[in-house]
């Protein structure tokens, strides 16, 4: 009996202890998401790590018209380009619950640097929406930081928004890792084909 019972309270440690074991895993892509509420807005900060060196991190990055495989991402076209400066037409289809939410907005994307990007809503549906991607290469690849404040205008709840973010958000960046990770350099942009693979 006493052999049963220590059975028992091993498997209902096992079983108990099981979640906390996994959760201590690391993350696929080392992937951390925050998202918080920033005033009438949001801000969300992300990062991940992609096996894959600086250049192949930036090419992807600056595929902008490639954002269409993006899950939600509709439409994604460049409409300007001046120097270091291009604008890019999105449309988003997103839904929250039982609401549908479709924007439509002109970001300029500004490229400081190979290993900057900073991005603001020119003209849209959200009332502000700005950000920048940060590389900065690490032992095996590249780390891709991400911040982001937006504030949208819709008679959706901030709480159901927050939510559906929360719920959301780390699928679509580790999506977003993944298709980095797969990224092939165009032999036009210098890049050397990364070593992490």
């Amino acid at each position: 009996m006493t052999i049963f019972t220590k059975g028992i309270v091993c498997a209902l440690l096992l079983i108990a202890l099981g979640p906390n074991c996994a959760a201590a895993e690391m993350p696929p892509y080392d992937l951390k998401v925050f998202v918080g509420r920033s005033g009438a807005g949001f801000q969300v900060q992300v990062s991940y790590l992609a096996p894959v060196n600086e250049c192949e991190a930036y090419a992807f990055l600056t595929d902008y018209e490639g954002a269409k495989n993006i899950p939600g991402i509709k439409e994604s076209k460049i409409i300007h380009r001046a120097g270091n400066q291009v604008q890019v037409e999105r449309i988003v289809e997103e839904r929250v619950l039982f609401f549908p939410i479709n924007l439509r907005s002109i970001l300029e994307f500004s490229e400081v640097s190979d290993k900057r990007l900073d991005f603001t809503q020119l003209e849209g549906d959200a009332k502000v929406y700005k950000g920048s991607w940060v590389l900065e290469p690490e032992k095996n690849g590249t780390r891709f930081k991400h911040h982001a404040t937006f504030e949208l205008e819709t008679a959706i709840p901030l709480f159901l928004i927050k939510y559906f973010l929360e719920n959301n958000a780390n699928k679509r960046f580790e999506l977003m890792a993944e298709r980095a990770s797969q990224q092939k350099p165009d032999p036009s942009s210098g890049c050397k084909k990364s070593t992490f693979l």
